[in-house]
Parts: structure tokens; C-alpha cells; sequence
């Protein structure tokens, strides 16, 4: 559905509820489209399949390259380093 400024500004809670039903909802700005409604996530999306535990084992399975592991040191030193240089 594809509806104008003054049209969604009107019934945008009906827009809304058609967006979350899985409607395309369209604002369009004299006949142009301009935006596009759509629910914030999924209902049945999850931010990051898997859980906590899962990752962990990820990492563990995979560790960085030694290259580019850094102590808590060299990494407040690089960013002191990057902070100075905007000075």
C-alpha cells in the first residue's frame, strides 16, 4: 500500500498495524516514494540465533591470529595514540 504525508500523519496507527501484519507500507512525498513502514524485528526473528554459550564455544573453536591479539596496554596506548593525533 502506498499512501501520502498527510494520509499517514492521519491514520498512522492503521499503517502501523498493516506493516506489522506483514503489509508493505509506503509514505510517498507527491507521488514519489520516500519511506517505507516495517516492523522493528520479527516477531519470531531473534536478534542472534543461538544463545551465550554458543558463542563462547564459537570463539573458543576459533581464535584470533596472533597478530592481532593485544594486551588492555597496547590497546589504551593505540587509543591514546588516535585521541592525541585529533589534538
Amino acid at each position: 500500500m502506498q499512501v501520502n504525508i498527510l494520509e499517514a500523519r492521519n491514520q498512522l496507527s492503521r499503517l502501523i498495524k498493516a506493516a506489522l501484519a506483514g503489509e508493505e507500507v509506503i509514505i510517498a512525498n507527491r507521488g514519489e516514494p520516500v519511506v517505507r513502514i516495517v516492523p522493528a524485528r520479527a516477531p519470531d526473528q531473534q536478534a542472534c540465533p543461538g544463545d551465550g554459550a554458543t558463542l563462547l564455544a564459537w570463539l573458543n573453536d576459533h581464535p584470533s591470529p596472533v597478530r592481532q591479539r593485544r594486551t588492555r596496554a597496547e590497546i589504551d596506548a593505540d587509543i591514546e595514540a588516535e585521541r592525541s593525533a585529533w589534538d
